[in-house]
């Protein structure tokens, strides 16, 4: 039973991809024309594929583009789409083609034949059109060149059995025969016609297609369109019997006589030549029976699958740049990247210095960067370098002179003997039409042979590091601004709320005296009230050093017995923090722990804040350790590598057993406004800390990972050591 025309029209996907030879989709991937700008070779690609052009007038007469105007000529299209949007697709088509070799490998033959048939028709369509005086010969092209564009939708949505029945090639035909069209109840120029309606053109460019398979006494009071399509398609015989009854309908409907249809038919074919030529498409058939691939219609396929791997590898590498955290981690990931595509290769890195105009060696952050690199400062403006020329014009350069005639200079020799290698790759950054450097790849010159058809990958791959580097530079940029702009805060607002502060903290203050008169001088409850009083004090000199918050004065420093700081600290807190959020405190204080010179009201702070983050750490309960000791005594190593010799010091660690910090955080943890607790918190804690440390000369680290839990560790001056 056959399917009712209507039902399969209905069920056909517009959106899959018709298939493309092989040979035009690397031409396009590979086409240098893909920056914004007049469009000339895409253009000329696309225009010569039915596949290609039926997507294109797709996407630009879609809901996506709202053209005011329906779109009917492909160069219209294409600048109202973009090249962007038409490189997406070309690369996706692309990947399609690789990974969907399930219905017949042999395909590339067919596809070449039904190509060329395609083209034959659009290229003599237009010749017609302009003998006839049509007023638009290109939408005659375009209705030429789409004709039996429904033999490839028909394709792209059928099932592998439905393939091997309806849409195999027939013998005694070398094109894509739809042998058993009536399986599917509908034509394939029936199908054709369907999507360019979808299209809802102002043209009769669906009835062209509709009709060139009618008798042709039909098409004698046809409109012009219909009657061009038909001839041209009439016109393209493979046969001696289809030429005669070509020649006769050329005549029968515009008059033509045989020798003028013959100079059409030459005229088209040496443009087809010359198209096929360009594209690299071997017209001659491999062999008499069809449907075989020839050796370089396989060359073709295989560089395509090559094409889709490098692209594929270079994607899961800018996927990798894109997530990189630094300047470090960004060069790193693209190095290595660039030594995925080139097995073996160097790579180093010259950054735009704008003040001084140069630039200036980096190394390729590996295991065996040469320091030598980083004298290398080359001035950009004389153009002298090969790498200064390659990111002056923007493009790629080369040593061998594979890409552009150059001349190097002494300069260049230098870095390609410290690079080892026969030669260089200069692969300029920018962004956003800003200079950010140039990375120079040094190769083999094996290794060259098949540079040229990768460039424009590669050049790709630079854009997409020069945008992330440019990034990494607004992102440092931007915090920096940010953080001084949120530490400022306005004097007046400052001063009113220490006044509005002094009031409640001066209230509590006597409340906390009369209640200690109402005790007993022995109970136990006088030592923590006195504890709160001084903590009552300790926020009565924040609040009035808040004026000056954006600029700290000089720390008041005096002798501090650490111990008895963090006893207080921990007596306070045991009830409405420790006890309440079922954490268990152990303390391991070094008993000769000598007095420190320093801010005890700063070092307070430090420490509530280390011990609220660690019990919020442990939203379930856990364990808080807090331990000091005097190393100087014999009870271990140096505090710090970095510390000096005839210095001693105090350390104080505090470490929880939560679930750890996150990687994302720890590269930069004691920045301000970096938080793991949500929008409420500021996370100005750990910056706050980490500056009141390093203004008493000392250090604040941190170790954290997910079986361990975090530690912090706190090192200050003591004093000098003692000579012996």
């Amino acid at each position: 039973m056959q399917a009712h025309p209507n039902d399969f029209l209905s069920s056909i996907d517009t959106s899959l991809h018709l298939p493309t030879l092989p040979h035009i989709l690397l031409k396009l991937i590979r086409a240098r024309s893909w920056e914004p700008g007049p469009i000339n070779e895409t253009s000329q690609i696309i225009k010569k594929d039915p596949a290609l052009c039926a997507r294109l007038m797709g996407l630009a007469n879609s809901a996506y583009c709202s053209p005011p105007n329906k779109i009917t000529a492909i160069d219209q299209a294409l600048l109202l789409v973009g090249t962007e949007s038409i490189r997406n697709t070309a690369i996706s088509a692309s990947v399609h083609y690789v990974f969907d070799q399930v219905k017949d490998v042999s395909i590339v033959s067919v596809l070449k034949q039904f190509w060329v048939h395609s083209l034959m028709c659009a290229t003599l369509a237009k010749l017609i059109a302009e003998k006839t005086s049509y007023s638009t010969p290109d939408e005659a092209f375009l209705s030429g060149l789409l004709h039996d564009i429904g033999k490839l939708v028909l394709w792209a949505n059928s099932s592998k059995e439905q393939y091997d029945k309806g849409l195999q090639p027939s013998r005694d035909k070398s094109d894509l025969l739809l042998a058993s069209e009536r399986h599917y109840g509908t034509t394939h120029y029936e199908v054709g016609a369907w999507m360019i309606n979808q299209w809802r053109l102002q043209s009769f460019m669906a009835d062209a297609v509709r009709y060139h398979h009618e008798p042709v006494n039909r098409i004698l009071d046809a409109l012009p369109l219909v009657k061009i399509v038909f001839v041209a398609n009439a016109l393209c015989s493979k046969t001696v019997e289809e030429t005669g009854a070509g020649f006769r309908t050329a005549e029968e409907v515009f008059g033509f006589a045989r020798s003028e249809a013959e100079g059409l038919i030459s005229l088209a074919a040496d443009e087809v030549k010359q198209a096929a030529e360009s594209l690299e498409i071997e017209l001659e058939r491999p062999d008499a029976s069809g449907g075989s691939v020839s050796e370089k219609d396989a060359e073709k396929v295989k560089d395509l699958v090559r094409a889709v791997r490098e692209m594929s590898l270079l994607q899961g590498t800018l996927q990798n740049v894109l997530e990189a955290h630094g300047e470090e981690s960004v060069l790193k990931v693209v190095a290595q990247g660039l030594q995925v595509l080139f097995d073996g290769c160097r790579v180093l890195f010259f950054l735009y210095d704008e003040q001084k105009d140069v630039l200036v060696g980096k190394g390729d952050t590996g295991a065996d960067q040469d320091v030598r690199v980083q004298e290398f400062v080359i001035p950009v403006q004389r153009k002298k370098s090969l790498l200064a020329k390659s990111l002056s014009l923007g493009q790629p350069l080369d040593s061998f002179g594979h890409l552009a005639e150059v001349d190097l200079s002494i300069i260049d020799d230098q870095l390609n003997r410290l690079m080892g290698k026969d030669g260089m790759l200069c692969l300029p950054m920018l962004a956003h039409k800003e200079f950010v450097g140039v990375i120079v790849v040094g190769v083999e010159e094996a290794q060259f042979s098949n540079l040229p058809e990768e460039i424009n990958l590669l050049t790709m791959f630079a854009r997409q590091a020069g945008l992330a580097l440019h990034a990494e530079i607004v992102r440092q940029t931007g915090a920096k601004s940010m953080q001084s702009s949120r530490l400022t805060v306005p004097s007046a607002l400052a001063k009113k709320v220490a006044h509005e502060v002094s009031n409640p903290l001066g209230i509590i203050k006597n409340y906390l005296k009369i209640l200690r008169l109402k005790l007993a001088k022995d109970s136990p409850a006088q030592e923590e009230i006195g504890i709160i009083d001084e903590e009552i004090d300790r926020v009565s000199a924040i609040v009035r050093d808040l004026s000056s918050f954006s600029e700290p004065g000089m720390q008041q420093k005096e002798l501090v017995d650490i111990n008895a700081i963090i006893s207080d600290l921990i007596k306070i807190t045991h009830e409405s923090l420790l006890v309440h959020s079922g954490v268990q405190a152990h303390l391991d204080l070094g008993p000769s722990l000598p007095l420190v010179p320093t801010d005890k009201n700063g070092l307070k702070q430090v420490f509530i804040n280390l011990i609220n983050n660690a019990v919020e750490a442990m939203p379930k309960g856990g364990n808080l350790y807090v331990n000091t000791r005097f190393p100087s005594d014999g009870m271990g190593d140096e505090p710090e590598e970095d510390a000096k010799a005839d210095q001693q010091y105090v350390e104080a660690t505090i470490r929880d057993d939560g679930s750890g910090i996150p990687d994302t955080i720890k590269a930069k943890l004691f920045e301000p406004f970096v938080t793991t607790k949500g929008e409420e918190h500021a996370g100005l804690g750990l910056s706050i800390a980490y500056d009141i440390i390093r203004e008493l000369n000392g250090a604040l680290t941190c170790e954290s990972d997910k079986t361990t839990g975090t530690t912090f560790k706190i090192v200050l001056p003591v004093g000098k050591r003692k000579s012996h």
